[in-house]
Parts: C-alpha cells; sequence; structure tokens
C-alpha cells in the first residue's frame, strides 16, 4: 500500500473514532468462535475501547451464523472466515462493506499415535482421504463455520469422506469441537491459534499443516454507515494491525494482519506477501 493510501486509512480510522468519542455507544459484534476462543478479541477489544469509547458486545457463533445474524440486522458488524459463504452473500447485500484484516492456518489435529497415518500425507486433500479410507473418527464443526466450509472443500477434493457413524458432528463451536476429538480420539480441522490456546486441556497433536489449502483468511463485514464503523476502520488501520500481530500464544504469533498494498476487499482476495 502506498504512502498516501495508508494514510487515508489511518485517517478514516481516526475520523469515525474520533466522532464516536462525541457520545457513548455501543455496538454489537458476530464473531467466529475462533476469533473468541483463540483469544484475539479479548486482547483486541481493550486497546479498541480505550482508543474510542466505544463498548463492543460480542456475539460468538460460527461465521455462518454471525453472517446470518448481521443479515437479521442483529449485530452491526461480524468477524468471518468462510469465503465461500462471504461470497454467495455479499451480492445481496449491497450495502456491506467487506475488508480482509488478518490470516492464519488450519491445522489437523487427532491422536498422538495417529492410526490414520495423516502425518505421512503429501497434502491436506491426502491427509482427508486417510481419514476417510482408515475407518478412524472425524470430528465436525457441522454449523455452517469457516472450519466447517474448508472440511466440506477438502471432503469433496478427497472424493469421499468417513462412513455416517465415523462422522461426528459437534455443531458448538472450535473448543467444543476440539474436546469432542479428544475423548473420542479422533480427528478434527482446528485454526492454529485455538489448537495452542487448549493445547493443556486436550489430548491432541497437530498432525498435518503447511498446506495452502489450510490458509484461513478474517474479514470484517458491516452495513455502510453501521455504527461498527469506526471499529472495522480500526482493525484495517495500522494501529489495529500491531494490535492483532502483538497476541502471541507460547511465543507463536496467533495472527498475521493482513499484509500493506494487498487486495483485500474480496472474499477470494489472499495474502501477497
Amino acid at each position: 500500500m502506498t504512502t498516501p493510501a495508508r494514510l487515508a486509512v489511518l485517517g478514516t480510522a481516526l475520523l469515525a473514532i474520533g466522532c464516536a468519542r462525541g457520545a457513548a455507544q455501543t455496538i454489537d459484534i458476530a464473531t467466529t468462535t475462533s476469533v473468541q476462543n483463540s483469544g484475539l478479541l479479548g486482547h483486541l477489544l481493550p486497546i479498541f475501547e480505550q482508543a474510542s469509547g466505544i463498548t463492543v458486545r460480542v456475539h460468538a457463533a460460527g461465521s455462518g451464523r454471525a453472517l446470518q445474524m448481521l443479515t437479521d440486522g442483529v449485530v452491526d458488524a461480524v468477524i468471518s472466515h468462510a469465503p465461500d459463504t462471504e461470497q454467495r452473500l455479499l451480492p445481496q447485500h449491497p450495502d456491506w462493506r467487506y475488508r480482509k484484516v488478518a490470516h492464519n492456518w488450519f491445522v489437523l489435529a487427532g491422536p498422538e499415535a495417529d492410526p490414520a497415518r495423516v502425518s505421512e500425507a503429501a497434502d491436506a486433500v491426502a491427509a482427508f482421504q486417510r481419514i476417510a479410507d482408515s475407518g478412524e473418527k472425524f470430528v465436525s464443526r457441522g454449523d455452517e463455520s469457516g472450519p466447517h466450509e474448508r472440511e466440506r472443500i477438502l471432503w469433496t477434493a478427497a472424493g469421499r469422506q468417513p462412513a455416517p457413524e465415523k462422522l461426528m458432528v459437534s455443531g458448538r463451536g472450535m473448543a467444543q469441537a476440539r474436546r469432542h476429538a479428544s475423548e473420542a480420539r479422533g480427528y478434527v480441522l482446528t485454526d492454529a491459534s485455538t489448537f495452542w490456546q487448549l493445547a493443556s486441556v486436550v489430548d491432541l497433536e497437530i498432525l498435518f499443516e503447511n498446506d495452502r489449502r489450510l490458509l484461513t483468511t478474517y474479514a470484517v463485514i458491516h452495513p455502510s454507515g453501521s455504527g461498527a464503523t469506526a471499529f472495522a476502520a480500526w482493525l484495517a488501520s495500522a494501529d489495529g494491525g500491531k494490535a492483532i500481530a502483538a497476541l502471541t500464544i507460547d511465543g507463536k504469533r496467533a495472527f498475521e494482519p493482513w499484509p500493506s498494498g494487498c487486495a483485500a476487499q474480496q472474499p477470494t482476495d489472499l495474502p501477497c506477501s
């Protein structure tokens, strides 16, 4: 992003925050449970609220449910990481404003013994094929969330999926899906930051990672003129990016802020550096 463009983004954020300070304000946001369970919002919101004087109320749900809440007018903004669902809904809501703000990675976790030999897979599709072929259990989010969307993409690419009795549906958020997988000695697709945050309370290991198919991107979405404009502008600003980058778990950065200069206005946009 050029210097004038960076100044324009920062200026928008400061103007929105400055206007918001004129009166006490509360906004409601719905966010993927990964953002909540990882600790990112608990880290970001005190910084934003101190800077803006705006109080943020959080409703944690899968990305699909969060986007439905935005459609229904229940919340002022959404943080989502379900690009296929976002791509489908954006044309139906021309007043929505969309901006990528961060990215990290999904990982495939399971029992340390790794009976499906997922760790030996050549890529993420082969890892999912190994799970289906092995007869081992897989715990699905099953809730139209970002991880659930990615599961379906990978099962489709794999050309098969576990037998119905081996495909367990959690439907209650990323943390609960991790616990279900731990109890069932099964496999689960989870974002890395939530895995690290809960590593001490579930008996799972990361068995496959570092495949471009496992990249997950996070966007803030809100209607034009929404009370959440200041929050969205701050997330996209240099200060917001600095705050996102500052969250670490066991010495590892939990989320990467969206790289400066990369396209960020469409669900299909990817980090370019």
